[in-house]
Order: C-alpha cells, then structure tokens, then sequence
C-alpha cells in the first residue's frame, strides 16, 4: 500500500483537508470514504443545507496548465452520495465535477462556489455507473469534461476562480460526499496527469 498523499501518478504531493476520508493507496486505485450528511456546498437560497458543511478532500497544488484525469466508482446509497475532482482557490472560491446520484440516477453534476454555490447536472450516465472525469487549467480558467471511456471527452463546464494569481496557485484534487445518507465510499483509478491544457475544449479531445 502506497502513502496516499505521495500517488505515482502525480508529480505533486497531495494532504487530506476536511473530516477523515480514510484516504488510502493500493494496485492504481485511491479509495476513500464520507461520513453521514458529510457534502461540500453553499447553498444559494441560505436554506437547503448548512453552508459550514464539509466533506473529506486530498488535494495538491500543480503547476501551471494541466489535466487531472481519473475514473470513480460510487458504492451508491442515498441520493445526493457523489465523487468528485475538486479545485479550489479559497475558502469560498471552488469547484466539483461530480458523478453523483442525483437523485435516483448517476449523474455528472457540476458546482462552481463563488460566495455561494451554484448546481447543475450535465447528464445521466448509463451502464454500471462509472465515468472518467477531467479537470484542466487552461491559463486563468478551469475546464469540467467527462467521458464513458477515457478516450472522447463530453464538455462539461469553463469558467474562472479568483484571481489570475489565485487560479495559478489553486489546489486540485479528490472529494467525496454523502449530504443526505449515512456515508458511502468512493474509488478512483486509472488516475492521469498531464502537464498540458487539453487541444480542444469543445472537440471532444
């Protein structure tokens, strides 16, 4: 078993933020684990969900642009229970790509925080119910994708966080939620890093 925060595949060391995700490393997967009513999200209207709310993150700052590709499975038991890839340029300033039960359905969903979050699902995904997810900086903005295969990639989402500056030092990483359910655990693998905003956004690439 592999130290979690020191994964092969990244050229930089990640540290857990938030409750214990019991965050562990073995054979090319990263594992981890949310407790009960455990979520990361601002709600907009003040009153769905508490805005102090958390959930566990592993997350490492890399340089300049990149893609921070993997594949994640959900052992689904509430609605709303979801891994994701995380980026964040302060505490009230972040993003996730989700794949999420949302609510009878797995779903990529997406949720940009400025203040407070916004929440939108992308689409449903068929099959077993797990997807490839990507996030990318691409100069000052980040870049959503997903894909069923790892290869043809689904637009999801471009947008900004912060400042310039704050978008060139922003943590990248891993999150797992369960906001209405007792907890549930998360996998990821065929984890991926490349040192290079993607060709195209909207292509497919």
């Amino acid at each position: 078993m592999t130290d979690p925060t020191r994964l092969p595949e990244l050229p930089f060391p990640l540290r857990a933020h938030g409750p214990d995700g019991g965050w562990a490393y073995a054979d090319g997967t990263l594992t981890g684990r949310a407790g009960p009513r455990q979520d990361l999200f601002v709600p907009p209207t003040g009153t769905a969900l508490d805005p102090a709310s958390d959930a566990p993150r592993l997350l490492g700052v890399p340089a300049g642009d990149f893609q921070l590709i993997a594949r994640v499975a959900v052992d689904f038991r509430a609605a709303f229970d979801a891994g994701a890839l995380h980026v964040r340029t302060g505490e009230r300033e972040w993003a996730k790509l989700c794949l999420e039960r949302s609510p009878e359905r797995p779903t990529i969903c997406t949720v940009v925080t400025r203040g407070h979050s916004d929440d939108a699902n992308a689409y449903e995904v068929p099959g077993d119910g797990t997807a490839w997810l990507r996030v990318s900086r691409t100069g000052r903005a980040f870049a959503f994708h997903a894909s069923a295969d790892g290869v043809r990639w689904t637009f999801a989402r471009l947008f900004a966080l912060g400042t310039e500056e704050e978008a060139r030092a922003a943590r990248v990483g891993f999150l797992a939620q369960s906001p209405a359910g007792e907890g549930c655990e998360v996998a990821f693998d065929r984890v991926e890093y490349r040192a290079v905003a993607p060709s195209g956004l909207r292509d497919g690439s």
